[in-house]
């Protein structure tokens, strides 16, 4: 996933995971998510992080778009912010540390964060490519003459009555069945009801990405970053397997939950909502289903396992003006690539259990010719259960809400979790007065170590854990000052918007 951020570089996040190709990331290691649909790539893990390679990779929101890079970045919000390696919750998200690319490839811009509508195919390469073409024309024609006096053969033998050791199977009228459980019956009810979604800027820039259908009224669940360029005044439609195409409008988005639900215009009466799994009950192991539309090719399904959970990604589309977006993933091994960003990822049942957005990929490789590499079988996914509620918010109100501590906390690598600054976004308090940290008497140069049961080891993977809650809800944190361990409950506040 991409991880620049408005040119800054962004400093890597301790806990996230290796950043994908074409993303940015604090690292400035690009992930490159979709090349059709968008996906974004995770933010770098941070060399302490559990597993982190010795150089800490770009994010992977990469979205499942095409690539993200590294880098740091201006206050989310669009505000600057404080000191460097800095992120102030009064300017809302910090900027990303190390960010995954998109699934779907990050940004509008050079590269975009879609792979192109339409990519030429590649040109055969002269020389060595005509040879071994030739071998083939001519291992044909050989296949045609033996094939030819095989079936002769085998007819004379079948009429002269001799015996054939060959078995056909038995032809019947009916279709194949295939049982409830498998694949190919999971693929064949849930295709009708994915869609690959173009959106074009007014400048003509865009990419395609991925959405599914939410519910019978003609909303579309979706990244954000698969619809960002379409947000003001520009182009958006969304296409289904049956070649159906319907023009769309953003209902609303969430840059920092990487969320956004669209709706159709004109949308048909026959709409079937894919059903939504929980979440929470996604254990290591468990099978999974990705659909989307990889470097354009629509209707794509892949299989893999769920392979970690709550895994700490920050991810941007690459572009200057992007803000960051920070999740506790699902991370599954099911191919995922740029243009597979929005798209469904599903358990053996059939049912939604994340949206995917963002890849970890080499930042070598690419497609036709393309700067956006492809799947390493590290790829991303919002939980379900965050982005359901994130939707019902946006058809609600067309705002996000996010939970908050009301304290600055850094972005750099080596504090031993969660630090709390000591002066917030453009010299801002770092702890907001009478705020939930406030309240429960944090103050800056804490160290956060643990949220309830979940191991904090960055700000970034703090921030990915406070918005898998809502505001109101009472965590425990522990937290270290002046070498000693502490612990406080803390009540959630809340913030409107994505600025």
């Amino acid at each position: 996933m991409s991880t620049e951020n408005e040119g800054t570089a962004v400093p890597p996040a301790p806990s996230a995971p290796p950043v994908p190709v074409d993303t940015p990331a604090a690292s400035a290691q690009n992930v490159a998510p979709e090349g059709g649909a968008p996906t974004a790539p995770i933010p770098a893990v941070p060399p302490s992080a559990p597993g982190a390679p010795e150089q800490a990779p770009a994010l992977a929101e990469q979205p499942a778009y095409a690539s993200v890079g590294a880098g740091q970045g201006a206050d989310p919000h669009g505000q600057g912010t404080g000191a460097p390696g800095s992120a102030a919750e009064a300017g809302w998200p910090p900027p990303p540390p190390a960010v995954p690319s998109y699934a779907d490839g990050g940004g509008s811009g050079a590269g975009g964060w879609g792979s192109s509508y339409q990519q030429p195919a590649p040109k055969p390469k002269n020389g060595r490519g005509g040879l071994v073409a030739a071998i083939l024309v001519a291992a044909l024609v050989a296949g045609g003459v033996g094939g030819g006096i095989g079936y002769s053969l085998a007819r004379n033998n079948d009429n002269n009555g001799t015996d054939s050791t060959t078995v056909s199977a038995p032809s019947g009228s009916g279709d194949v069945k295939r049982a409830s459980g498998t694949v190919a019956n999971v693929a064949a009810k849930a295709l009708p009801s994915t869609v690959t979604i173009e959106a074009e800027s007014t400048n003509g820039e865009g990419g395609t990405g991925t959405g599914f259908v939410f519910d019978t009224q003609g909303h579309i669940l979706t990244n954000n970053h698969v619809v960002a360029d379409a947000v003001d005044g520009g182009k958006l439609t969304a296409t289904f397997p049956d070649g159906k195409k319907y023009n769309a409008e953003v209902v609303g988005h969430a840059q920092g939950y990487d969320v956004a639900v669209i709706k159709l215009k004109n949308a048909p009466s026959d709409l079937k909502p894919l059903a939504l799994g929980d979440s929470d009950k996604v254990a290591v192991g468990d099978s999974t289903i990705a659909i989307g539309a990889p470097f354009g090719l629509s209707n794509t399904v892949t299989t893999g396992i769920i392979s970690a959970k709550n895994r700490p990604v920050a991810s941007s589309d690459g572009s200057a003006s992007s803000k960051a977006s920070y999740m506790s993933a699902l991370q599954t091994d099911a191919s995922i690539n740029p243009g597979n960003s929005g798209g469904p990822l599903l358990d053996a049942q059939g049912a939604v259990i994340g949206i995917n957005s963002a890849i970890q990929s080499s930042s070598s490789g690419g497609f036709g010719g393309t700067s956006q590499s492809g799947s390493i079988g590290l790829g991303f996914a919002i939980p379900i259960n965050q982005a359901k509620h994130v939707a019902q918010q946006l058809i609600k109100t067309g705002k996000p809400v996010y939970p908050v501590i009301g304290a600055s906390v850094s972005l750099e690598e080596g504090t031993g979790g969660a630090k709390i600054t000591e002066q917030g976004a453009s010299g801002s308090d770092a702890v907001t007065p009478n705020g939930p940290a406030d309240k429960a008497g944090l103050k800056p140069g804490d160290v956060i170590t643990k949220l309830d049961d979940q191991v904090i080891d960055s700000g970034p993977t703090l921030i990915g854990e406070i918005w898998t809650h809502q505001p109101g809800d009472t965590v425990k944190l522990t937290y270290t000052r002046d070498g000693k361990t502490h612990t406080v409950d803390v009540t959630l506040g809340q913030r409107e918007g994505d600025s």
